[in-house]
């Protein structure tokens, strides 16, 4: 599959509240932690990360664009966000201290073996990680090509390698939803 990062010269779209017709807060809210550290994958222009920030002790807001938490910073990034930039193959910490992950619209940028192995290891025990993004089985109306999608069952199988364990796996109209723990 071939990976692309988004454009940060379309972030505006990034901040784009019509994005919640596909995810919503609660919809992450549910399946996260309130103590300890959250992970947000992808976190962009800090959309998401903003939503769920009020909600948790601590965010990460990881990606690998600088330019993006340099966008997230003229807005103003909350207090109890801390934006980390790096590859999702070699995520900068120590084994077991993250609570909790969520990635919404970033999955297929950036997901491969090493990547999720990765994740799985920062991961504590019992921690979850929440995806939702653009699905292969939907219409192609948003987002990006088809062809660089992963649809539900491909995400959980990956996910299942990975050593996850896949609570839920489901298809939606454009996009997947699926739960996972440590």
């Amino acid at each position: 599959m071939g990976f692309h990062t988004f454009d940060p010269g379309q972030a505006d779209r990034l901040d784009d509240e019509s994005r919640f017709r596909f995810c919503s807060r609660e919809e992450l809210l549910q399946h996260l932690p309130r103590e300890g550290t959250v992970l947000d994958l992808g976190s962009g222009t800090g959309f998401y990360t903003d939503e769920v920030a009020p909600f948790v002790e601590r965010v990460i807001a990881l990606d690998v664009q600088p330019a993006m938490h340099d966008l997230y910073r003229e807005n103003g990034i909350p207090d109890n966000v801390d934006p980390v930039t790096a590859e999702a193959e070699r995520l900068p910490f120590q084994d077991g201290t993250v609570n909790g992950s969520f990635s919404t619209m970033t999955f297929h940028e950036s997901t491969t073996d090493a990547a999720l192995r990765d994740l799985r290891r920062v991961l504590a025990p019992g921690g979850s990680f929440v995806v939702v993004d653009w699905s292969a089985a939907g219409n192609g109306e948003g987002g990006p090509p088809l062809s660089e999608r992963f649809d539900a069952d491909a995400a959980r199988s990956l996910l299942e390698d990975a050593g996850f364990t896949v609570e839920s796996a489901a298809e939606r109209s454009e996009t997947f939803a699926v739960v996972a723990r440590c």
